[in-house]
């Protein structure tokens, strides 16, 4: 089976349901456009998460704690295609709200992307702080 590649809207439609999401606070929403075994780096935090389902219960403590998504942006965005994928940077600005009140910042975030039959799925998300 050759590898399917993407097109550059399909990757910009992808990514903008993840900000949108995300943006959204719809945990739900959000993890369903990531595969169960996808990874993400978050210079946050101490360790890889090794699936969705560690980023699941890190995002459920978060709410727990009184943290929430109030707003989030996406700029600077690129796509590059490859068979079988695809690679999106772009800048995030986010804004939240935590125990100790309002907080925002901004990142820079790579999501890579693989083709499958239904359309593209995430399989990595990393951040970086933005310089």
């Amino acid at each position: 089976m050759t590898p399917t590649t993407p097109n550059e809207q399909d990757v910009l439609d992808a990514a903008a349901a993840i900000v949108d999401a995300f943006s959204a606070n719809d945990g739900e929403r959000y993890f369903s456009l990531f595969a169960p075994d996808a990874t993400f780096v978050f210079h946050t935090e101490q360790a890889r998460l090794d699936d969705r389902a560690a980023y699941e219960r890190l995002w459920r403590d978060w709410v727990a704690s009184g943290w929430r998504v109030t707003s989030c942006s996406s700029s600077a965005q690129r796509v590059q295609l490859l068979p079988g994928g695809a690679v999106f940077s772009h800048s995030v600005s986010t804004s939240v709200d935590t125990p100790d009140g309002p907080d925002s910042y901004q990142e820079r975030e790579t999501i890579v992307f693989r083709s499958e039959p239904n359309g593209l799925i995430a399989i990595h998300e990393h951040l970086s702080p933005q310089p």
